[in-house]
């Protein structure tokens, strides 16, 4: 997707050579109308999808914007945080390690929100190694839904996530797919 790639090339920052920080459009303020122009991109090859499952917090836009291109459908988001009013012996539940924040968690969804049977599109701001997105597909499979793929608005493909999604046989869509950093900027694949 130009757009993106160009607003990452203009206001993105490399930190030591590995990870990009796209706060200022992205995951911490978000530009609503790249936004919207990247949820269009990553549904228009889907179709009958049932629910978007993504994972909190930065997940959840790209998930609401992603529903609305595919006709209001739910969107679930899998809990990363305690909570005293989820029941935890009815929770599907994951282990989910954060690269850019070196820790493990628990993720949570709720057993009456995933079910058998139902099409998943997997949706998240950012792939780096794939662990959010596996943690969602193990998830999925716990629940007996059928995943139908997995969306992201930009994924650093050098760090293997979507190699590790596609050899499950789910396919992965990204509005920006980084191959590398070089002179502090990012290096997009053809």
């Amino acid at each position: 997707m130009k757009e993106l790639e160009e607003r990452i090339l203009k206001d993105g920052v490399v930190i030591n050579g590995e990870i990009l920080k796209v706060d200022s459009f992205i995951n911490h303020q978000i530009d609503v109308k790249l936004l919207n122009s990247i949820c269009a991109y990553l549904t228009k090859d889907f179709k009958d999808i049932d629910k978007i499952l993504t994972i909190e917090t930065s997940g959840i836009a790209f998930a609401v914007c992603a529903s609305e291109h595919l006709g209001d459908i739910p969107v679930v988001f899998a809990k990363k945080s305690k909570s005293k009013i989820v029941d935890t012996t009815n929770v599907y539940t994951s282990q989910v390690k954060s690269f850019t924040r070196d820790i493990i968690s628990t993720i949570t969804v709720d057993k009456r929100y995933v079910k058998k049977g139902e099409r998943v599109l997997i949706i998240d701001d950012f792939m780096a190694e794939g662990n959010a997105s596996l943690g969602l597909i193990d998830i999925c499979d716990q629940a007996g839904a059928l995943i139908q793929g997995v969306g992201v608005a930009v994924e650093k493909k050098f760090q293997g996530g979507r190699e590790r999604i596609e050899k499950l046989g789910y396919k992965v869509v990204a509005g920006a797919s980084i191959i590398g950093f070089e002179n502090g900027k990012a290096v997009f694949a053809d």
